[in-house]
């Protein structure tokens, strides 16, 4: 008997601007996205941790070709630094390495952020997907190695104050390809002599796509099985097959 193929995927092709939530990994969005569209092929532009949440485009079919144009182009985010502390992930994730009971004055961290705007040269985090002698850092890292990783030239559009209180300040930046939001935190805690960490990291802007272009996967449930949810089981298989309204959740890149 003739073995059965792998089921093909459908050859669609476009942008999902995907509102990534907390907890679930790049990858596992990209999966995801690739099942409910039945697409043949998906990738991603710009990794998001875990712990960060928001903007995570994502490319079906064709425009995977497109997405190095993406990668490189700005970025912005929302983020909180949480003040006192230092973690070896330089986010919620790791244990603490550093503590200090100073906090800093609203008028102190204004006076350190043009330190922070333009060229900068900045240190990736331990925990980082940066290469050192062909492995990846962050597997180093969790070896218990102390990394020796260079530093590198990023570019920070801009740097704004959103919010601040004694134990956390909430800021907004707008960077280039290859900047760590972490590495942001990390450093400003040490020039302000009172460590820092990120608490909260959201992505809320990837050139071209802006805010307007976001969709969750709730809304991607709904426009693929109607009021059913993720149907992921094998029922799966006896609902109707119609992709009209999950497709008109592509970003339009004609105009």
């Amino acid at each position: 008997m003739a073995r059965r193929g792998k089921k093909k995927g459908r050859p669609i092709s476009g942008w999902l601007v995907l509102d990534k939530p907390v907890g679930m990994g790049s990858t596992e969005a990209v999966s995801k996205i690739k099942w409910l569209f039945q697409a043949e092929k998906a990738g991603h532009a710009g990794t998001l941790d875990p712990l960060a949440s928001g903007m995570l485009p994502i490319p079906l079919g064709e425009a995977t070709k497109t997405v190095p144009y993406v990668q490189d182009g700005a970025k912005v985010y929302r983020f909180t630094v949480a003040w006192g502390e230092e973690r070896s992930t330089d986010d919620l994730e790791g244990p603490v390495s550093k503590s200090s009971d100073q906090r800093p004055a609203e008028a102190d961290v204004l006076l350190l952020m043009p330190k922070y705007t333009g060229v900068i040269m900045q240190t990736p985090p331990q925990f980082s997907a940066i290469k050192i002698a062909g492995e990846r850092a962050y597997d180093l890292a969790r070896d218990g190695a102390t990394v020796d990783i260079p530093a590198r030239e990023v570019e920070i559009g801009r740097l704004d104050l959103i919010e601040h209180n004694a134990d956390r300040t909430i800021f907004e930046v707008e960077c280039g390809k290859g900047t760590y939001v972490r590495s942001l935190a990390r450093d400003m805690g040490r020039d302000l002599g009172c460590f820092g960490h990120i608490a909260e990291l959201r992505r809320i802007e990837v050139e071209p796509f802006t805010q307007e272009d976001f969709v969750t996967i709730a809304e991607l449930e709904t426009a693929r099985f109607g009021e059913q949810g993720d149907e992921r089981s094998d029922s799966a298989d006896t609902v109707p097959v119609d992709f009209d309204a999950i497709d008109a959740l592509l970003v339009d890149t004609s105009a």
